[in-house]
């Protein structure tokens, strides 16, 4: 156990003597705990020389510690901290918990959040393995700030990837690497401006909405119809930004078509200085068909502005995203770049590259696609057995499912009897923005759910959803 450091500012004016000082002191550490059992103080000569007093001083705190039980000297060793299990403290206010800590319940068994990844099939061997190489000897210049638009291996490592994913050709210029898409927001709202006016779907990603209004930005919301964003309302909005989700809408799952997703282009290059920013965030994962392109692949005119993330595909603590610009941006952005410095350190970007280019991401894409195809399958089975459901919809990629029942229950009463059954589900209204409204639905995500819980989860579902 180390011993304890005490850092204490002496004052002779408030009428206590310095020993008293020094004994109270001690006592309110241990009674808080903050002082724990077993830890050793430091000796009276140390302390007298830390406190700028005499040894005769410290000495007598640590006799009034040892006469009242919170201490105990042990022979050729020191002053250690009794244990205090059985002390009933008069003096001490219960603490007052913080205003943003969480106050936890009862957790439900079941846990349908649409958020999160499996983590049990994250390449721990693989990652360490790398960990390893990347931190041996011989790589002190990882340690050196790096290019503000991260490391230029990295980004030709991804360059490569989205070419053979997501039909993209970019150059490695023009990406920029940041530590997760809040960061990203941010240097967009700077190489961008803030007097812009960005259009949003609803029901659509409500952080994302929060995150851009807090920047500053005159946010607007505009509806979706089964092929995506409303593009006559998103003309009527005025704005001169639209947020779109093109190849797995959330949280509505929707897949926008080539048709609608030309219309767009379309809007966006009916006006100098409209850009649409396309936000990819899960399209690693789909069900049915062929992969989507991106729908950078089709802009012909540099009016998209790509955001990718590792968070859905890898772990979201990698906290590793990145933006494709469309040329006439590099200019500003390099410009904003000389007062940031990259926020993803040197060390997680060489071992992502190592990931991306010994063929570990594809293989561990592989390897998810098929684990969350299987919970897929498993769920929509149970589903489909479930009494008064009305539709499903949002099946055919991504980790969530949106379900909707018969019999005229409420999202919230939905979800508060799944609640008191054990089973946590998410209502729709949570991600309607601007005051839209949407049929009662409920969200169930499966990335986080154990497979052999799934059956569970859903017949406890179905007592508690039948009228």
């Amino acid at each position: 156990m180390p011993m304890y450091e005490m850092i204490l500012n002496l004052d002779a004016r408030t009428g206590k003597s310095l020993y008293e000082q020094i004994y109270e002191y001690l006592k309110g550490e241990i009674q808080r705990g903050n002082i724990r059992c077993g830890e050793r103080l430091p000796s009276t000569r140390l302390l007298s020389r830390q406190l700028d007093v005499s040894r005769s001083t410290a000495q007598m705190a640590y006799d009034q510690l040892l006469a009242e039980g919170y201490i105990e000297a042990v022979p050729r060793r020191g002053y250690f901290v009794c244990r205090m299990e059985e002390l009933y403290h008069l003096e001490q206010e219960e603490a007052e918990p913080e205003e943003w800590e969480e106050r936890p319940g009862k957790e439900p068994a079941f846990d349908f959040t649409p958020n999160g990844i499996d983590l049990d099939c994250f390449p721990y061997a693989t990652w360490r393995k790398l960990s390893r190489e990347v931190l041996q000897d011989g790589q002190k210049e990882l340690f050196h700030l790096g290019d503000p638009g991260g490391e230029y291996a990295l980004r030709a490592a991804i360059s490569r990837y989205l070419h053979q994913a997501r039909g993209m050709n970019v150059r490695p210029s023009r990406i920029v690497i940041g530590a997760g898409n809040d960061y990203l927001q941010m240097l967009l709202s700077r190489i961008l401006g803030t007097e812009r006016r960005i259009a949003m779907e609803s029901p659509g990603y409500r952080h994302a909405w929060e995150i851009f209004r807090r920047l500053g930005y005159d946010c607007c919301t505009v509806s979706m119809d089964r092929y995506g964003m409303n593009v006559q309302e998103l003309r009527e909005s005025g704005a001169d930004t639209a947020y779109v989700m093109p190849s797995h809408q959330f949280p509505i799952g929707i897949v926008m078509p080539v048709r609608r997703r030309q219309e767009l282009l379309q809007w966006a290059e009916e006006r100098e200085g409209r850009y649409i920013i396309e936000d990819d965030y899960d399209s690693e994962f789909r069900y049915v068909g062929k992969p989507i392109p991106a729908l950078q692949g089709m802009d012909t005119h540099q009016k998209v502005i790509y955001i990718g993330t590792f968070s859905k595909s890898i772990a979201p603590s990698i906290r590793i995203s990145y933006l494709v610009l469309p040329a006439p941006l590099l200019e500003r952005c390099r410009q904003v770049s000389r007062c940031f410095s990259c926020t993803v350190s040197r060390t997680d970007q060489k071992m992502l590259q190592l990931f991306i280019e010994r063929g570990y991401f594809e293989r561990h894409l592989n390897r998810m696609r098929a684990v969350y195809k299987s919970k897929h399958d498993t769920l929509l089975s149970e589903l489909k057995r479930l009494k008064g459901v009305k539709k499903i919809f949002g099946e055919r990629s991504g980790v969530h499912v949106l379900v909707q029942m018969a019999g005229g229950m409420s999202e919230q009463e939905l979800a508060g009897r799944a609640e008191r059954a054990g089973v946590r589900v998410y209502p729709l209204s949570e991600y309607c923005i601007g005051g839209m409204t949407y049929e009662p639905t409920v969200i169930l995500g499966y990335a986080t759910m154990k497979e052999e819980a799934i059956p569970k989860a859903a017949a406890l579902l179905a007592g508690s959803w039948e009228t």
